[in-house]
């Protein structure tokens, strides 16, 4: 079970920005094909002075953005068709656009994914130990009902849903805490934090607006998405893995205020 869990680990460490991507059903792109999208990106990198991460786009109907990869010589950005069209028709600004993918390079300056997939695989790790020691019997002294006393299996049993539990609730807080530092990171690269609100709450309200069906598919990859696939009430329980949008914004217009002085 150990070597099967450090293989996982393994996968997502070195492969997660290709397994991301495939699963999104991105595609690479070149300056040839996007110039505009590649522009954007090298303007960013130079500002950021970092490596510029392959760009990918991703026929969806998600109004969205994701970045992936282990570290940012190994990374993709990825803009669904539905936010570039959105760009260019004008649905969102230059400033607004940038502000998205500012973000996004945020979390691939962070070396985010390394983080989380780190730790969520240790829940996830300690979990599985403990279910091996209640499949297996691994527990000591086996007591049963005939002896008046609670069985071992069923203690390990609870111990093993309880740091399941808890682990998953810390890396959702882990996750929202470093959705926050990317929107203050992306908000300082650009040096105008009102733009991403401003895309934020667009981008938020074409998510929305999809019908049920269509945020049901996206659920699975909200911890990837800017903003995710998920109503407002939703967002604002521990189970989420972003901030609720309001709390994003807030944030935003206090770094507009810092910056303002």
């Amino acid at each position: 079970m150990l070597i099967i869990a450090g293989a996982i680990l393994f996968a997502q460490f070195f492969f997660s920005d290709k397994i991301a991507a495939f699963a999104m059903g991105a595609r690479q792109v070149t300056p040839e094909q996007y110039p505009d999208l590649h522009g954007v990106v090298d303007r960013l990198c130079a500002l950021a002075d970092m490596p510029k991460p392959r760009v990918a786009v991703a026929e969806t109907r998600m109004p969205n953005a994701f970045a992936t990869g282990r570290n940012p010589n190994n990374a993709v950005i990825c803009v669904t068709t539905v936010l570039y069209d959105g760009w260019k028709r004008g649905s969102l600004t230059e400033q607004e656009f940038e502000g998205v993918l500012a973000h996004e390079l945020s979390h691939v300056a962070h070396r985010d994914v390394l983080v989380i997939t780190i730790a969520s695989f240790l829940g996830i790790l300690a979990g599985l130990v403990a279910r091996m020691a209640f499949w297996f019997g691994l527990g000591g002294d086996r007591r049963d009902d005939r002896d008046g006393g609670v069985p071992i299996q069923l203690i390990v049993l609870l111990v093993s849903m309880v740091t399941y539990a808890i682990s998953f609730l810390l890396t959702m807080a882990l996750s929202r805490y470093r959705e926050l530092a990317a929107d203050r990171a992306g908000a300082l690269l650009t040096g105008n934090p009102s733009a991403l609100a401003s895309a934020l709450q667009k981008i938020t309200n074409g998510v929305a607006s999809l019908p049920t069906q269509d945020l049901r598919q996206a659920e699975t990859f909200n911890a990837f998405y800017f903003a995710p696939a998920f109503n407002r009430e939703n967002a604002k329980t521990l189970l989420s893995s972003h901030p609720s949008t309001e709390k994003r914004i807030e944030q935003l217009a206090k770094i507009s205020q810092q910056l303002g002085h």
